[in-house]
């Protein structure tokens, strides 16, 4: 009896530990697949990304959008863009690009990009900005660009690189005032930052298409995207996210941290985003404790408010900054 009891227990065992393990291997390929630089660049996501944009009929307007972010791009490339890199001793070191303006300024706009995107993306917001006569500073996220790390941490570990860059320049120019804007995971990344105590060097922040948490919007571009269910997948990449960076991605809040922000803030989306759904717009507008204003922008996709309606954008935003610097 007591054999077959032990066999019995060693049986159990050995399917719970097969279970565990095939279940944290789902996780991990899941999560190298969405959260990593490796896995975002690999034949199996490029195929996907390339059938999707192949079976979507043509839309102009979309185009017409497209190429504006792409003429920013260009206009960014063509920049003397001055490399900074903040050097770590025991991690990975900080890279951004610095556009000065033609005379000095004490004003520092950092534009934060999005996921799977670059500090190039970010020309048109830099280009703009140039224009009105101040600093630009672009970061590389996580996983991103010139950036050491391969993988990406929607923003949570991000927020705390972004204040080491807001402590770069507030160090090295005491009178400066900052100006944070994000888009996309760029701006999901800004008002996490806000959350946190910064230098009265900052000013105001914008945020423009940000997602209420990074549980949230991998969660539902996995069912819409990819048509994989929240289970298994999610769940056990948040394991592995959680042994490999050491944040649960339902704690890497935007909501959570707009609560605790005293940064004022602009809220903006475009009413026709279905990547980070129109929704959320509400959601972390209704959370925010700072002052705040809202901008939502008619007919826009997902990270193209301001080229769907510039003048609508930019004097929202400028406004924005003017009453507070």
């Amino acid at each position: 009896m007591a054999n077959t009891t032990g066999k019995k227990i060693k049986d159990v065992a050995i399917i719970g530990g097969c279970a565990s393990l095939i279940y944290l291997t789902i996780g991990d390929i899941s999560y190298r697949l969405s959260l990593s630089r490796g896995g975002l660049n690999s034949k199996l996501i490029t195929d996907m990304v390339a059938k999707s944009a192949a079976k979507k009929p043509k839309n102009e307007y979309k185009e017409k959008l497209d190429s504006m972010i792409d003429d920013g791009a260009d206009w960014f490339m063509h920049q003397d863009t001055e490399k900074i890199i903040i050097e770590k001793k025991h991690r990975q070191s900080l890279y951004a690009d610095l556009i000065r303006p033609d005379k000095p300024s004490n004003v520092y706009i950092i534009c934060i990009h999005g996921y799977t995107s670059s500090p190039a993306n970010m020309g048109i917001y830099a280009k703009k900005y140039h224009e009105l006569g101040y600093n630009v500073l672009l970061p590389s996220l996580r996983g991103h660009g010139d950036s050491e790390q391969d993988f990406i941490t929607m923003g949570w570990n991000d927020r705390l690189d972004v204040i080491e860059w807001i402590n770069y320049i507030a160090e090295r120019h005491p009178e400066s005032k900052i100006i944070l804007h994000g888009v996309s995971m760029g701006a999901a990344t800004t008002m996490m930052a806000t959350g946190e105590k910064l230098p009265e060097n900052v000013k105001a922040a914008i945020e423009d298409c940000g997602y209420t948490s990074a549980w949230d919007i991998l969660g539902i571009r996995l069912t819409k995207s990819i048509k994989l269910p929240r289970f298994p997948f999610l769940y056990s990449a948040n394991i592995v996210n959680l042994l490999r960076e050491n944040f649960n991605l339902r704690n890497a809040s935007s909501v959570k941290q707009v609560k605790k922000s005293v940064t004022p803030t602009l809220f903006i989306h475009g009413e026709a985003d279905t990547f980070v759904p129109y929704e959320m717009l509400d959601k972390v507008y209704s959370a925010a404790a700072c002052e705040k204003e809202m901008l939502s922008v008619p007919d826009a996709p997902h990270a193209r408010s301001v080229c769907a309606h510039p003048e609508l954008y930019w004097k929202a935003v400028t406004g924005f900054i003017d009453k507070h610097i």
